[in-house]
This record gives C-alpha cells, structure tokens and sequence, in this order.
C-alpha cells in the first residue's frame, strides 16, 4: 500500500489513481474536457480500462453484485 495525502491506497485505489492520471493525459492531448467529446468514446480502451478500475476500487475486486 502507498500513502498519498496521509491516506493509505490498497492497489486497487492506486490504479485507480492511476487510470484517472491517464485518461486527464489523453483528454488534454486532445484537447477535451471530457471523454463524451471524442470520437473514440464508444471504442476506447483506455477509458474501458478506467472505468474497470473505477469499478474495482469500489469492489476491492470482489465479484457479485454491486450497489451504488
């Protein structure tokens, strides 16, 4: 686990952390606010993997159902 903030991450916040890093990279790259704006929104595979990792950070990677 690494500490951010005085706030410990398990690997799954962490990749998260990550994840979100990566898709505010490719967004400024071309210029975008958000991902709905691009062209490849539909068929990212960055964005699918963020969204898994957003996913996995709120299971702990627990399968089964999942409640917001």
């Amino acid at each position: 686990m690494q500490n951010i903030d005085n706030q410990v991450l398990d690997k799954f916040e962490l990749h998260l952390s990550e994840m979100i890093v990566r898709i505010q990279k490719c967004q400024e790259e071309k210029n975008l606010k958000s991902c709905s704006k691009c062209e490849d929104y539909l068929h990212c595979d960055l964005r699918e993997d963020y969204v898994k990792s957003v996913y996995n950070s709120m299971s702990k990677g627990e399968t089964g159902g999942f409640e917001f």
